[in-house]
Formats: C-alpha cells, sequence, structure tokens
C-alpha cells in the first residue's frame, strides 16, 4: 500500500442530494418520466460504488416533503417507480450484503409502501458491508417537528433536554452526521435535506445531473473530502471530532 493511499481520508458517511431528473430529461427532449427513471436506476450503482471504497453509510434524499408540490401525475409516476425501486433494492441488497434503513414520514406513503419499507429494513437489518440511508417523504424541519412531538407526548421537562437528548427522538438516532454532502446538477443549497445532522458537515456541489453520476464522480467526492480540514469551530482541524465521528454507531 502505498503512502498516499494509506493516509487518505475516508468519509465514513456521505449524504447525497439527488437532483436534476428532469433537466436532464429535458435537455435530450425526454419527458420528465424518463429522467426520473434513469435516476432510479442509478440509485442501485452508487451506494457500491461508495462501499468499494471504505465508506460505510450512504445517505440519499429520494422524496422530500415538498415534492408533494409537483403534479399529480408525477407524484403517482414516482410512487410507482418508488414502490419498484424497494423490490430492486432487495435484491441488491442481499446481493451485496447491505443495509437499507429509511427516514421520513414513511405512514404518510400511498398503498402498501410503508409495509414494503419496512420489510426491506427487516429484511437487511443483520447486513453489514454497508448502510445505504433513503431519505422518502422527508424534510428536516418535519423531522425535528416529529422529535420535538415526541418530547412533548412524553412530558419532559425543560432540564432534560439537550442535544444528544433530542437526538434520540430523530427517525435513526444511531446513525453517524454526515461528513459530507453532495448535491448534484449545479444547485448550491441543502433544500432541507439532513438540517441537524449536517451541521458540521462539508459540502459539494457537482455540476452534472443525477442520472449523469458516474463511479469516477465517488472518487471526486472522496478527493475533495481529502482537501477539506474539518475545524467544527475551533481554531484548528478536528482531528478528535473526526475520530469520533468514525467511531460513531454506524
Amino acid at each position: 500500500m502505498t503512502e498516499e493511499k494509506k493516509d487518505k481520508k475516508i468519509p465514513h458517511h456521505v449524504g447525497i442530494i439527488i437532483d436534476g431528473n428532469r433537466r436532464w430529461a429535458k435537455e435530450r427532449n425526454l419527458p420528465a418520466f424518463e429522467g426520473h427513471n434513469k435516476g432510479f436506476r442509478k440509485l442501485k450503482q452508487v451506494p457500491n460504488w461508495f462501499f468499494s471504497r471504505g465508506v460505510k453509510i450512504v445517505s440519499v434524499f429520494a422524496f422530500s416533503t415538498e415534492n408533494w408540490q409537483r403534479t399529480p401525475e408525477e407524484v403517482n409516476f414516482l410512487m410507482k417507480l418508488i414502490r419498484q425501486g424497494i423490490d430492486d433494492l432487495r435484491e441488491m441488497a442481499e446481493e451485496k450484503k447491505v443495509k437499507v434503513i429509511f427516514s421520513g414520514r414513511l405512514m404518510e406513503l400511498p398503498g402498501d409502501l410503508p409495509e414494503a419499507c419496512q420489510d426491506l429494513e427487516s429484511r437487511t437489518q443483520n447486513n453489514r458491508e454497508g448502510i445505504f440511508h433513503i431519505c422518502l417523504n422527508y424534510g428536516g424541519r418535519a423531522e425535528i417537528i416529529d422529535a420535538i412531538r415526541k418530547i412533548i407526548k412524553n412530558n419532559l421537562t425543560v432540564e432534560q433536554v439537550h442535544e444528544g437528548m433530542l437526538k434520540k427522538y430523530f427517525y435513526q438516532p444511531d446513525l453517524a452526521d454526515p461528513d459530507i454532502i453532495v448535491r448534484t446538477s449545479g444547485e448550491q443549497r441543502t433544500s432541507n435535506f439532513l438540517l441537524w445532522q449536517g451541521a458540521y458537515s462539508e459540502l459539494f456541489f457537482i455540476k452534472k445531473y443525477w442520472p449523469d453520476f458516474e463511479e469516477r464522480d465517488a472518487d471526486s467526492v472522496i478527493n475533495e473530502y481529502n482537501q477539506r480540514e474539518r475545524r467544527f469551530g475551533g481554531d484548528q482541524p478536528a482531528k478528535g471530532q473526526e475520530d469520533k465521528q468514525l467511531k460513531s454507531h454506524a
């Protein structure tokens, strides 16, 4: 092993805001549905590109609480695509031994989607080759609101409220925070994705649309991460904090 590879920092947790499906299709004079089709097929490939490079967790923003504002035709198509995608992910997860978990208001999803998500989580819960975290009907603000509602319901006192306690009420309380959050399509905002968890995440914006994401882009993300110095509000690079993040429950 070369010294360069030995010293390379591999992010423990990569978050991805998948964006640009519709624009990808429009530039090719295709219907938006074709862009979504291409984008969802990409979801089966990308996590394993990162896992093979040493990343332990990949989170993706698949459908936001704001996406319900799209046309009924597009939303219905996306729901059917997601339902089919869950079946496809089951095959991938079983083959690659990947654990799949979900965050979001799953019980508001139509048809048997909530049960399909729970079934996939149950089937893959013992897999250890990586965690694929899918944010579905998810919003960072919604997650915080849902956590506060649970706190009120449990009658906690003011003295009991602190950061560690609040995190216990999030959708995936044991998941390590993302080290780097990537957004495709050139847009430079996080759009309500993992607001609390991404407070100190590095941000990396890629111009290409999500359907054009390639395996070499996984290397670009890791290389970009290696150029960053994470300080977490301090004066010096926060090596101890990074180590703490890497040791967090996966």
